[in-house]
């Protein structure tokens, strides 16, 4: 028969609480965005693809955020039927400006700005 003490010593504590640690896992970058949910990211351009708009896609504005990583920011070709007030000048965007976006998270890493009144994309000061 196996006999365990009544009251744990410190060490068989910490080797306890070591190995459930190591079990826990850690939320990565993409966590910080939940698909379905608003949110709002702020963050540092990387790149600028309106080139999709000419076949009816969507524009993308990749965005590096310290707590979502990167975001690719969806703009719709037809903003006409968005809920969302026009942007400015998209294209006069460039890599390393800092940016704000408002809008609904649809994927890993995606936002997409257009579905609600408060939904933006908009350059920083």
């Amino acid at each position: 028969m196996i006999r365990f003490p009544r009251h744990p010593s410190a060490a068989v504590i910490a080797i306890a609480l070591a190995a459930l640690s190591a079990c826990a896992s850690t939320p990565t970058t993409a966590d910080a965005l939940v698909v379905g949910q608003q949110a709002t990211i702020e963050g540092t351009v990387v790149g600028v693809d309106t080139a999709p708009w000419a076949y009816d896609g969507n524009a993308v504005v990749t965005v590096s955020t310290r707590g979502a990583g990167i975001v690719r920011v969806q703009l719709p070709a037809r903003w006409n039927l968005c809920k969302a007030q026009p942007l400015g000048d998209v294209q006069s965007l460039q890599p390393s400006d800092r940016v704000q976006a408002v809008g609904t998270v649809t994927g890993a890493g995606e936002l997409v700005v257009c579905e609600q009144p408060q939904h933006r994309l908009r350059k920083l000061d």
